[in-house]
């Protein structure tokens, strides 16, 4: 009897491993198949691949985050950035980009605390969604070695054909100009990828260990919009370009709003926003300071209000220079009030070549306070930045220039109008116009007129006597053979 006990006892036992084998057997199972659709999880999200060799590290542990809560804002961090000056992050930018481009409204975040070493790079549409913002709160640096811009580039920081796009924030842009300034040759920081990822591609990523060349004679502007609409540049600081510092060409619907512009007063060519074939413009509540035009108004613009800017140093606010070699410009529907202006070459002014075409008109510059500027007031159509210029008879037209309330101090001539023989300027006006020498005891240039006719509004401080009153005769007026 107990033998026959000793034996069931046995075969249930038995009987009870193999149902919990069967059991581990399904669990395990279970385990290995959300393993796999956890592997698998990341395949959907744009820029991100469980088995992209990009973002795993040399131990394959996989170091890109889960891709943010808020599905619209993209980090360059996310990307592979470093952000310590030295490495080359250009292609983390790109990548951000790319993600970004393809969701409208969506943000492409570059975090403040960090600085980031940019090559020359495009942003570009057409095929991106609308909308975009690129939210600059960190540093973003030029390369300094000659191996980057390679024969000269015309743009660092480009933004082209958009629709709908915004930089702001509380960061800067440094195009890192001094070594384009003063052409250097001596050393300095290279570029010369040791690991990691890098513009070059391979497992580079530093930039150190080579001697900088002469730099390209060709200059970049830092940042430059290209065949956009509705462009928003607002909060941030650009300082240091080789050359111009922000630059609007083809560009429909601008705004600019709260930004800094900063480079030394001895910088060549370095304009602070340049405007060119653009309508619609907005440039408001701005700091200007840097060694060429504050606002540099060109070609093809109309429309453009400009109002409540801080420029100094600097050249001034300029239309021009327009109809150089003999090409046609056109520029209307222009104004520039409630400007402040200390320590500059000129104040406002429309600066034109001989031999040029086309017209400027319905301008108004209002509510100008000067402090040391040289000459506070300017129309020459014999601009020359060369030694010397031929003598041409055609001439851009200018008509219907307004001078309203503009005061302050001068430290050479308080009014310059130099106008075409052949083309006269038509309908100049002068109202409360009072402008004293920085000294008072300076004796300096009284006011010039050539070929100027208009109406002085009211009496002017000095007295403006040389402006002809009404209109140019019918034989001085010569068409310029292609009007706007």
């Amino acid at each position: 009897m107990s033998g026959f006990r000793l034996k069931s006892l046995t075969i249930t036992i038995f009987i009870a491993c193999l149902a919990c084998f069967s059991r581990f057997q399904t669990c395990s199972a279970r385990k290995t198949k959300y393993t796999k659709q956890f592997k698998n999880i990341g395949k959907d999200y744009v820029g991100y691949s469980y088995h992209d060799n990009k973002f795993i590290d040399g131990r394959n542990r996989v170091t890109t985050p889960l891709k943010n809560a808020d599905s619209s804002i993209f980090n360059v961090l996310d990307f592979g950035a470093k952000g310590d000056g030295k490495t080359d992050d250009t292609k983390a930018f790109e990548a951000a980009w790319a993600a970004a481009c393809q969701v409208q409204g969506s943000t492409m975040m570059v975090p403040s605390g960090s600085l980031f070493l940019i090559k020359p790079v495009t942003f570009s549409g057409p095929n991106c969604e609308s909308n975009i913002v690129f939210q600059l709160d960190g540093k973003i640096i030029a390369p300094t070695s000659s191996s980057a811009w390679g024969s000269g580039l015309l743009q660092w920081l480009d933004f082209s054909k958009l629709q709908g796009i915004t930089i702001r924030g509380k960061g800067t842009i440094d195009g890192q100009g001094t070594v384009w300034w003063n052409d250097s040759t001596e050393e300095s920081e290279s570029e010369t990828p040791t690991t990691g990822d890098s513009f070059y591609g391979g497992n580079q990523d530093s930039l150190s260990g080579e001697l900088s060349s002469k730099m390209p004679s060709t200059k970049p502007t830092a940042l430059r919009f290209y065949g956009s609409s509705d462009v928003t540049v607002t909060g941030i600081t650009i300082q240091n370009s080789p050359q111009t510092h922000l630059k609007f060409d083809d560009c429909i619907g601008v705004q600019v709003s709260g930004v800094s512009v900063s480079s030394p007063r001895d910088s060549p060519n370095t304009d602070g926003i340049h405007l060119q074939n653009s309508n619609g413009v907005v440039i408001y509540n701005t700091n200007l300071a840097c060694g060429d035009d504050c606002i540099s108004i060109q070609t093809g613009c109309s429309n453009v209000f400009v109002h409540n800017v801080n420029c100094g140093p600097g050249h001034g606010i300029s239309i021009g220079g327009l109809g150089k070699d003999n090409t046609k410009a056109c520029v209307s529907n222009v104004t520039v009030r409630d400007i402040t202006m200390q320590d500059t070459m000129t104040g406002v002014r429309i600066k034109t070549w001989q031999g040029g075409s086309g017209s400027v008109s319905g301008v108004m510059f209002s509510n100008i306070q000067v402090s040391e500027v040289q000459t506070p007031i300017m129309i020459d159509q014999f601009y020359c930045d060369k030694s010397r210029c031929e003598n041409e008879t055609s001439a851009v037209a200018i008509s219907d220039i307004n001078f309203v309330n503009i005061k302050g101090t001068y430290t050479e001539k308080p009014v310059h109008f130099a106008c075409s023989d052949s083309l006269p300027c038509s309908g100049v006006t002068l109202t409360t116009i009072q402008l004293k020498p920085a000294q008072a005891a300076s004796q300096l240039d009284a006011p010039y007129c050539w070929e100027t006719y208009g109406e002085l509004k009211t009496s002017t401080i000095p007295p403006i006597n040389c402006l002809q009153t009404g209109k140019p005769s019918k034989n001085k007026l010569h068409s310029n053979g292609d009007s706007c």
